[in-house]
This record gives C-alpha cells, sequence and structure tokens, in this order.
C-alpha cells in the first residue's frame, strides 16, 4: 500500500471510523493486484531450456508464458513441457566439452560469421539461404568448417536458442566430417565474470523466475556453460587467423602462441576484473589491445607494416575479425584484413563471409554471393 494511503487509513483506525480488519484487507488486495500485473507481465515469456549439472543433471528448467517449469532429462533428451512455445529440444552431446585442436590445414571450404547477439531468425535465415543448414535447420555444409567468431551474448532477445543451435550444429559438423569453431568475444567474457550491463530486460526477468543470477545460469555446473569453457578464443584454418577483436603488435612482442593464449582464457574466464588485471598478462589478453577487445586496424592511423608484422608472425594471409560493425563483410589492406561484423544484433540483416581454395565470397542476406 502507499504511504499516504496506509496513513489515511491509520488515522481512520484510530478515530474508530475503519476497522483493523479492512485495513489489512487493502493491503492483501494490493500485494494481490500488484502479483497479478507481475503475472500479466511475465506471461509472454518463454525460455530455456537451462541444465545444471549438479548434483545431477535429471531435470531441465525452462519458462513458459512466464512460469517456471521443470521437465525430467530422458536419456539426453531434453524436453519441453506444454504451452511453451518453440523453444529448442535438444540432445545432449558427451563429447561436447572436447578441447579442440587450434590449427587447421586442409580445409576446402569455410564460413564465418560474427557478433549474433541473440538475433536468432536473422541468424538462421542466413545460414539457411546460404546452404550451411538445411531447412530443418541441420548441418548441411559437409565437411566444410564454420567459424563464429564470438558475441552470441547480449542485446537480442533469443540467446539461449542460438546457444542451443550452436551445440547442435556442432556435433552434426563433427558427424559429417566438418567443424564448428565457438570462439569467445568480449560479451562471453563479460557474461561469465558477472559484468551484466548489456543483458537483455527479458533475461533479467528469467534469472528472477529461476532464482539464479544471469551469469550462473551458464556457470560452471551448466551444461552450455561447460560446453562454452571448453572453446577457443583464436584458431588458425589453412591460411586465415580468426578471432573477435584483432591481434595487435603487442601480441607480437609478447612472442604468445596460439595454444598459450587459448589455455590462459578458458583457465581464467571466471576470474573478476580486477583478478585480470593484477596479472599484466591476463590483463592484456582480456582487455585494451587484446583479441577480443582491440580496434587497431579501423582507425585512420593504424600502421600497415604492424599488420605486415603479425601476418608473418603466424605465417598467414589475412586475418578475420568480428566486434567493430560495418554494415557488410568488408575487406581492408587488399582483403588482408576482413571485418565480418555486419550489424546482425539490430536484427534486420546480416551477411557471412565464405572462403572457397583461395576465393573470398561475401555472402548477402538475400543468398546472393559476390567476390569480396
Amino acid at each position: 500500500m502507499p504511504l499516504d494511503s496506509a496513513l489515511k487509513a491509520a488515522s481512520l483506525c484510530l478515530a474508530g471510523l475503519l476497522p483493523l480488519q479492512v485495513l489489512a484487507v487493502q493491503a492483501q488486495t494490493e500485494q494481490e493486484t500488484k502479483a497479478v500485473t507481475q503475472a500479466s507481465t511475465n506471461s509472454g515469456i518463454n525460455d530455456g531450456p537451462y541444465l545444471f549439472l549438479n548434483p545431477k543433471a535429471d531435470m531441465a528448467d525452462w519458462i513458459c508464458e512466464g512460469e517456471h517449469k521443470q521437465t525430467r532429462v530422458d536419456q539426453g533428451k531434453l524436453s519441453r513441457p506444454e504451452h511453451c512455445g518453440k523453444l529448442p529440444e535438444p540432445n545432449l552431446n558427451p563429447q561436447a566439452k572436447e578441447v579442440l585442436a587450434d590449427s587447421y590445414q586442409g580445409v576446402d571450404k569455410i564460413v564465418a560469421l560474427s557478433d549474433v547477439h541473440g538475433q536468432y531468425e536473422v541468424l538462421l535465415q542466413l545460414l539457411r539461404r546460404h546452404k550451411i543448414i538445411d531447412q530443418d535447420n541441420n548441418w548441411a555444409f559437409g565437411k566444410g568448417h564454420m567459424v563464429m567468431t564470438g558475441d552470441m551474448f547480449d542485446r537480442g532477445p533469443q540467446v539461449n536458442e542460438v546457444l542451443w543451435f550452436m551445440y547442435k550444429l556442432d556435433k552434426q559438423a563433427k558427424a559429417a566430417g566438418g567443424q564448428l569453431h565457438l570462439l569467445m568475444g568480449n560479451h562471453e567474457q563479460m557474461v561469465m565474470r558477472g559484468d551484466l550491463r548489456y543483458v537483455n530486460d527479458k533475461y533479467q526477468t528469467v534469472s528472477k523466475l529461476l532464482d539464479r543470477p544471469y551469469d550462473a545460469l551458464y556457470g560452471q555446473d551448466s551444461e552450455l556453460g561447460q560446453w562454452l569453457r571448453s572453446k577457443h578464443t583464436i584458431v588458425k584454418i589453412n591460411d586465415t587467423l580468426f578471432l573477435h577483436g584483432g591481434i595487435s603488435q603487442e601480441w607480437v612482442d609478447r612472442g604468445l602462441t596460439l595454444a598459450r593464449a587459448n589455455s590462459l582464457y578458458r583457465e581464467n574466464i571466471d576470474k573478476s576484473k580486477a583478478e585480470l588485471k593484477q596479472d599484466e598478462l591476463l590483463n592484456f589478453l582480456f582487455f585494451g589491445n587484446g583479441p577480443t577487445w582491440y580496434r587497431g586496424y579501423f582507425k585512420p592511423d593504424f600502421d600497415t607494416q604492424e599488420l605486415a608484422n603479425i601476418l608473418d608472425y603466424f605465417k598467414v594471409k589475412r586475418i578475420v575479425v568480428g566486434h567493430t560493425s560495418q554494415t557488410r563483410v568488408l575487406g581492408l589492406f587488399d582483403n588482408r584484413v576482413l571485418a565480418i561484423d555486419s550489424s546482425i544484433k539490430k536484427g534486420l540483416s546480416g551477411e557471412l563471409l565464405l572462403i572457397e581454395k583461395d576465393q573470398l565470397i561475401r555472402g548477402q542476406y538475400d543468398g546472393s554471393q559476390t567476390p569480396l
């Protein structure tokens, strides 16, 4: 009950004009009205599944029309409850958390995209139109490699759908002789350490309904959390380096290897910002000029000799990066830097990069393809 209403009612009680019982009824009525209003606000929210592995992974959590529900995991299958929209019903993958190689040769075709930020429908449309997936959203890229250079989290309203979809493709690609490379971006790192500034409002409500902080929904005790923590931040495929932000001269000066950096990312991703900044190397890797934040290639004073040094250091022809938004897939410095953050996060359209043999192709949202 608002303070002024409560004081007025109390004064009437003291004057003998309003029984105390009526005051209690008024307070209860207002509480019930607030609860109904809140339930109505939440009624359109469907989300999940979330699978937590402690003490055992036998129940999946869902939000269905604003209510918390659970279903039993049946032989590795997560089936959604009734009246829960079209949420994913994933099959668990026992090999999902395997740490794979970070360098590959002899790959005939590659597709890369970035910064989906919870825009699930745009992602599906783009992949379907370029026949990376079929009409049932299953892997159709054969022995090809697909690279997602980070930032699936934050901003958009269907982050969990994106994650379970990529979880499924991870298994299907391997079965077909291909590979999915899911790279960690700065927004994955932010969520893991509890920096939730960019989380969509829907997930603030989901967090309350599940009674867990949002970052804990993807904690070390969750199926998706363990899967994400097994992934690399940088991979090298043929003569191309893939990552979220970019490689700076500082990396070269430090003499870092892919193996060491990827290992350090996995080992330290759950540390707080303060903890990371106490260590000079971790401060570089996770912030500033590090690979998930660097934007140097897009500055007017960028020194192309620095780029030559970096390419020579990794023995590659080009670097593919997301993180810095463009309106299309863009080639810089004679295609030695390929920018693939095509603003999918706006939820309107997007593009992807195709590499076939040594041909670079811009895959547009309508399914057309143009040499880069």
